[in-house]
């Protein structure tokens, strides 16, 4: 029986008690999501999956991995322009949320590997001096000038096998795609 549960990705909540005990207790994280939070949130997370499992069962997740840097370039900056829409929709999101006046046509997507953070950042760039408005506010902008829009950590396959340990997890089995460039585990307690 497969009981779904929606909680908080930050602290997760007590689940359901099923009708009837089942021998494993399976915590599906989809995608590589866990790659948004910064190392000290993903450990918090991973640790409160622990804590919720309370020693039964386990967590199935997936992760992305550090690569070439050519690769995660084109990725993160790819020729139909997918992820520069994607990034300057949070302007449009704002602007929706409280009243500003951001204009698309003012910035350009950028982003790059940031090799000792090892994690792709994402901003958005001024592509000339401008000041943004709303309510009773100014925020001006130069040329050149960026938002960071957001973060996309990669790890290393012992990395993250390790961040799972440390959360509290005692075994780990993993599959990577053939150019290694994903990784999905099992982290379980026995």
């Amino acid at each position: 029986t497969i009981t779904p549960t929606s909680t908080s990705t930050i602290t997760p909540t007590a689940t359901p008690s099923p009708t009837r005990l089942p021998t494993l207790n399976p915590f599906f994280y989809p995608g590589s999501s866990i790659g948004n939070f910064d190392p000290k949130e993903a450990h918090l997370f991973l640790q409160g999956v622990a804590q919720l499992l309370n020693g039964s069962g386990g967590l199935l997740i997936g992760v992305d991995l550090v690569k070439n840097r050519d690769v995660l370039h084109r990725a993160y900056n790819d020729s139909l322009g997918i992820t520069a829409a994607f990034n300057c929709n949070v302007l449009l999101h704002i602007n929706r949320l409280i009243s500003t006046n951001f204009c698309l046509e003012d910035w350009e997507h950028d982003s790059f590997f940031n090799e000792q953070a090892s994690r792709i950042e994402m901003h958005l760039r001024a592509k000339r001096d401008l000041k943004v408005c709303w309510h009773d506010h100014l925020a001006p902008f130069s040329k050149g000038e960026t938002i960071h829009t957001e973060n996309s950590y990669k790890y290393t396959q012992a990395g993250f096998q390790d961040l799972l340990k440390k959360a509290g997890f005692q075994k780990v089995v993993s599959w990577t795609d053939q150019n290694q460039h994903f990784m999905v585990c099992f982290a379980s307690f026995r």
